[in-house]
């Protein structure tokens, strides 16, 4: 019987490469995004890997917390009907905007870069549970050093810089991550955070240039942080998803949680705000209001 992995937003940049580096592994994999033409290519590419496992992909616009709600339902299902353990998730999904958005009535970048993992996670930890020994890895960012930590409501005040609401929604997913850690230990279900550092995706390409996307404060320091940014960008995406799959893989992790991967794939110290329990109880309010794990389609 094979292990198995999900890795969502797993048909491009660091979700394929972390996708290909799982099948390296011996994982049989099932990568998640919107596209049938990249997923078939990502599946192709995959399955090249490890023929004797091949992959799958599962078509969900992970934007929606219904197809959310489906997905993880299918998932489940499809488990349960295989009798196969689900040994992996990562939760890659990311995106950064330029302008402000509206997701099921919330700001977009909080929903695909939290709402949405947190509520596959929250809908898939029984098929992890039946699957232990198991781990999720939940991708973060730098951007969280950028973030308002404010959480008393699902959007911070002020005008809408989207580098600043991403890092913001990359926190709240950094501080549920380790809450999690703690909620699950000793339950086999281990829970790790990976920083893939730059990479040259096509979510960074052209996005950290724009000045939109920073607060007029920060736009005085602005030509600094893009040269850094440039620097740390430049690196192909198979680098930046090293931290992922050291996570996911790593024997040396086996029996511990809680654990940031760096951008050099080794354990860092988490960023000192996330590990905030008022930080962290305020980040499950909203997300237990805006993404109710007990609604089902």
């Amino acid at each position: 019987m094979s292990e198995t992995a999900v890795v969502t937003g797993g048909t491009g940049g660091i979700g394929l490469e972390t996708a290909l580096g799982l099948a390296a592994a011996g994982f049989a994999v099932t990568v998640v995004g919107r596209d049938h033409v990249r997923g078939a290519g990502a599946v192709e590419r995959i399955s090249a890997v490890n023929p004797a496992r091949p992959a799958r992909f599962l078509c969900a616009d992970l934007s929606s917390l219904d197809q959310v709600r489906s997905l993880a339902a299918q998932i489940a299902d499809d488990h349960a009907a295989s009798g196969e353990p689900l040994a992996l998730l990562v939760n890659n999904i990311g995106a950064m905007f330029a302008e402000r958005r509206i997701l099921d009535g919330v700001e977009a970048s909080f929903v695909v870069n939290h709402l949405s993992p947190y509520l596959l996670t929250e809908l898939l930890l029984p098929t992890l549970r039946a699957g232990a020994p198991s781990r999720i890895v939940n991708v973060t960012s730098g951007a969280v050093g950028v973030a308002k930590r404010d959480f008393d409501a699902v959007e911070p005040p002020g005008g809408y810089y989207g580098f600043h609401h991403y890092g913001r929604a990359k926190l709240a997913h950094l501080a549920y991550t380790l809450e999690l850690a703690a909620r699950l230990d000793g339950t086999g279900v281990s829970v790790f955070a990976a920083d893939p550092g730059g990479a040259a995706t096509d979510m960074t390409d052209g996005t950290l240039t724009d000045p939109r996307i920073v607060s007029p404060a920060l736009r005085l320091l602005w030509p600094l942080v893009r040269r850094r940014f440039a620097r740390s960008t430049s690196g192909p995406a198979s680098v930046a998803a090293r931290p992922s799959i050291t996570a996911a893989t790593d024997g040396a992790l086996t029996g511990r949680t809680g654990v940031v991967i760096g951008p050099e794939a080794l354990p860092v110290a988490p960023f000192r705000p996330a590990t905030d329990p008022r930080l962290a109880a305020a980040v499950r309010r909203l997300s237990e209001t805006h993404a109710p794990v007990g609604a089902r389609p």
